[in-house]
């Protein structure tokens, strides 16, 4: 009988991984809790409609992207390819946003059938951070600075680097896309594939197309800071000098537009040029219209997600994750014989709570002494403590250093977990 592998696009993540996965997610949760973020957990699996209505019928996650399926009673459900939608369901359904600002923070799995690369699979991981309730600017200057706080805790400063844009009100974006739409159709044979679909319904995303072709007629179309209007103007200006202040350095991008219809004002990507074209780690923006959107009060909100696999192969690529990361072990107890094992258990609970910072691992399954001391030896301890027969008889245990060349020796089993807190 043929075994069973995983999903093509979705991905175990094994022991000898997961080290670095609760580096990254502690690192955030810490950034996190400083900035006063509160975190809320949603369901993988939401109502179609929720996607439909919030993303756009006419994007490609909608069209082509979402796992979705009809239920025993007839519903459309959709597993989530994103989290924003979710969080707004949540909050609003639960009474969090009346008359009352929210900062919230969310971490798990999305969803979308794309083609598998490298740093892009059909399920994925995200961080996602939603605000609510705040209209002005040092909100979205805040998730900036919080951002980059959160690059030099993981040691990525300097390895990324902040685009932003306004892309305005629905209202001026209607009239430039009208503009935008006049002046491609006029090099309509010009452009690629996806861009001509797009012409006809997400007309703004072609100014993301990285086709070369499409690129250089581009050039000459009309700019959408062109056609912003004056609050959304004066609210970027605010922005800018509030990173100024901040010493947050930002490029302008007026190519950067956000793939999501509920985006609107401020939109923003940190991007990196170490992980070839998949190169944006975080992105956001103000999507101000959406509460409302979804069945809610009008309401203010700007956020952001980033990917974890993306962020942890930046890390690796860079060699930057830090040594103490690791899934080792720091103390190995082996029990030489059945009449051994009570003890060297006693001995590993006895280390564990001497020493409540470090892995205690207990040998069991018997064995050997080669045996148990190469499984001592793969565990990545600094130290075996040998029990055998002998040193039960003697109230003494054998203490034998791993990584260097100092000689084994013999310990009293009281003085054993006060010489431990010492070394380690």
């Amino acid at each position: 009988m043929a075994k069973i592998q995983a999903i093509r696009g979705m991905n175990d993540i094994l022991p000898d991984q997961t080290p670095v996965w609760q580096y990254v997610e502690s690192t955030v949760r810490k950034v996190l809790g400083q900035y006063g973020y509160q975190e809320i957990r949603m369901p993988v699996v939401e109502q179609t409609e929720l996607f439909k209505r919030s993303i756009g019928e006419v994007t490609d996650i909608v069209e082509k992207e979402m796992y979705t399926f009809d239920d025993r009673n007839g519903d459309s459900l959709t597993l989530r390819p994103e989290g924003t939608a979710g969080c707004v369901r949540a909050a609003e359904e639960h009474g969090l946003l009346f008359n009352q600002t929210r900062r919230l923070w969310y971490t798990g799995p999305m969803f979308r059938h794309e083609r598998p690369q490298k740093g892009r699979y059909r399920q994925f991981h995200q961080i996602g951070v939603e605000c609510f309730g705040m209209a002005g600017p040092d909100i979205d200057a805040e998730l900036l600075i919080l951002t980059s706080r959160l690059w030099a805790a993981l040691g990525l400063a300097g390895h990324t680097r902040l685009e932003i844009n306004s892309i305005g009100t629905s209202d001026a974006r209607k009239v430039y896309r009208q503009a935008l739409v006049d002046y491609l159709g006029q090099y309509r044979d010009q452009l690629d594939d996806d861009s001509k679909r797009r012409l006809s319904t997400n007309p703004l995303r072609i100014l993301d197309s990285k086709d070369a072709g499409t690129r250089k007629v581009l050039e000459g179309a009309p700019s959408l800071d062109n056609f912003l209007d004056q609050a959304s103007l004066e609210h970027f200006d605010q922005l800018k000098a509030l990173l100024d202040a901040a010493g947050v350095t930002y490029t302008v991008n007026p190519a950067l537009v956000r793939g999501l219809d509920y985006y609107g004002k401020t939109v923003f990507e940190w991007i990196t040029d170490s992980l070839g074209a998949q190169g944006t780690v975080c992105a956001g923006g103000r999507y101000d219209g959406l509460v409302e959107q979804l069945g809610g009060k009008a309401t203010d909100a700007v956020g952001f997600a980033m990917g974890l696999e993306r962020l942890i192969l930046l890390l690796e690529t860079l060699d930057l994750v830090p040594e103490h990361v690791n899934n080792q072990a720091d103390v190995y107890v082996t029990a030489m014989g059945d009449k051994v094992i009570a003890p060297a258990m006693a001995i590993a609970e006895e280390l564990r709570n001497a020493l409540p910072g470090k892995v205690v691992v207990a040998h069991c399954g018997g064995g050997s002494f080669k045996s148990q001391m190469k499984k001592a030896d793969r565990s990545g301890a600094r130290y075996a403590v040998i029990l055998g027969e002998n040193e039960l008889a003697s109230g003494n245990v054998g203490l034998k250093p791993l990584r260097d060349d100092e000689p084994q020796q013999e310990v009293a089993r009281v003085e054993l977990a006060q010489l431990l807190v010492n070394r380690l």
